[in-house]
């Protein structure tokens, strides 16, 4: 077979960690062809992020600081693998002190010089996992993965990528002669470093995974795969065996402890089976996902019968951190062109929408977006929508990607942008809800039983998942009425 393994940043937290990580994938390449994808060791990302941004703001002290940090950790776990790893770090180290250095001298942080620090994480545990392994390394260029120039969400072209990975892995390839990924980091076609953002080294091991005609990818990290829901917050919550990608993309947008939908995308496309497996119970299956898994998803059996058919829901997951904006007027009414220039607006202003929510009437639209970026994008709507600033004073009509957003502001047609805080998506998911009748029914009555106010629905029609924003402060004991009532435990 031929394998792809990821493991992600607390299977690589520190040198014993690595060569235990290692020794898994020894023992699988002992009998299958063998890619060993990586992440940047545990915390490290974060680490790299603040020093490119203490750098280019100019702030001396934090930066050294900072280098400080990660070379020990990284000189720590090099030492107790090899000298060759020793050596290896110490230069990969010197040129991220130059890099800094250079940031500082500059004054400027742009978008590439950002990549090319935070990269320094992938590009430094893949040389201790291959020193470890014994084998040899690729950082994300070196492999032959190609995207677009937009620095820290760069887009994999697959088209170009995919020769090119299959001609420079594929031919290394074979039983006991594995091959180590930098995971995250890529380049563009004229040889800049990227990093691929949302999804990071997952989305690496399926890219890989699909132009190498992968039998299956392997997901390693510190959970058995899968749950039914948080078991931090329902104590009876179980794992989840096998499920297909579209439930584990609807789990995935909904925060499960799961892929990014995006990284499962190229393994959906090619029908490679995923397993997320714990790095630390490596005898435990784990979690496969597949295109079609067999009927019962839990670990335990079948579900026990409830209100509706059995299985028709296989998880409850809880998006957290969220608050809902409001687009309020009456102008809105019957008129087109609103929907558009509140979308336009969001997306000038970089903010990812959650969920979606519009009445009947027309008279409002409401949106879940990230607590964090609910601020900049009230700011946003206004100013693309709303007529007139705080003082009541006209305002020149504001020039947007659309030319529907002006209209809406000149006709008045938007009077408010409202925002609520502290919101949790609750959502059940499962694919035999499609055509299930009585799902909505048990969803609902469940939360009515645990008092829960619902602020806002959505479902698509896929039927996969129905989706409620509640407030935050009822999300717990929502989640735990719902996973009873459909009898997940």
């Amino acid at each position: 077979m031929r394998l792809i393994y990821k493991f992600g940043g607390t299977s690589m937290a520190g040198g014993e960690r690595i060569a235990h990580s290692a020794a898994l994938a020894r023992a699988a390449a002992a009998e299958h062809e063998l890619v060993t994808v990586v992440s940047a060791m545990d915390q490290v990302t974060e680490q790299l992020l603040d020093l490119a941004e203490a750098a280019g703001s100019g702030n001396v002290p934090r930066t050294r600081e900072l280098l400080s940090v990660v070379r020990q950790s990284h000189e720590t776990a090099a030492r107790g693998i090899s000298a060759g790893a020793q050596v290896s770090i110490e230069e990969l180290l010197a040129k991220l002190e130059t890099l800094a250095a250079g940031v500082l001298a500059v004054g400027e942080l742009t978008p590439r010089l950002a990549d090319a620090i935070v990269a320094f994480g992938e590009r430094l545990s893949s040389v201790l996992m291959a020193e470890a392994m014994g084998c040899q390394g690729f950082d994300g260029q070196a492999a032959g993965i190609v995207t677009t120039d937009h620095f820290g969400e760069a887009e994999p072209l697959m088209r170009e990528s995919m020769p090119r990975i299959a001609e420079r892995i594929g031919r290394v390839l074979a039983p006991n002669k594995p091959v180590v990924v930098a995971g995250f980091i890529a380049a563009t076609a004229s040889g800049v470093v990227t990093t691929i953002g949302r999804g990071g080294s997952d989305y690496t091991a399926t890219i890989l995974g699909a132009a190498l005609n992968a039998d299956e990818i392997h997901i390693w990290s510190d959970v058995d795969g899968l749950m039914t829901a948080d078991p931090r917050v329902v104590g009876a919550a179980k794992l989840l065996t096998h499920i297909s990608f579209a439930e584990a993309v609807e789990l995935g947008k909904f925060g499960a402890k799961s892929m990014h939908p995006r990284a499962l995308e190229p393994a959906a496309q090619y029908g490679i089976t995923v397993r997320m497996r714990n790095t630390f119970k490596p005898e435990n299956a784990g979690t496969l996902i597949c295109a079609k898994p067999p009927a019962s998803p839990v670990s335990t059996g079948s579900i026990s019968p409830g209100p509706v058919s059995a299985g028709s829901v296989i998880a409850v997951p809880a998006l957290k951190d969220l608050a809902m904006l409001t687009v309020g007027g009456a102008g809105m009414v019957g008129r087109p062109g609103t929907a558009a220039a509140v979308f336009v607006a969001l997306a000038q202003a970089r903010i990812n929408v959650h969920m979606i929510s519009q009445s009947v009437s027309e008279a409002g639209i409401s949106l879940v977006v990230s607590k964090k970026q609910a601020e900049r994008a009230r700011a946003a709507l206004a100013r693309a929508l709303i007529a007139h600033d705080a003082s009541g004073a006209s305002r020149p009509a504001a020039v947007f990607g659309h030319i529907m957003a002006d209209d809406v502001a000149r006709d008045h047609a938007v009077s408010t942008v409202d925002v609520q805080p502290d919101l949790v998506i609750l959502a059940v998911v499962g694919g035999a809800m499609r055509g299930t009748p009585g799902v909505a029914a048990t969803l609902f009555t469940a939360i009515a039983s645990a008092g829960v106010n619902v602020i806002a629905i959505a479902q698509g029609s896929s039927e996969l998942s129905i989706a409620l924003a509640v407030p935050a402060a009822d999300a717990n004991k929502a989640v735990v009425a719902v996973h009873a009532a459909f009898k997940l435990g």
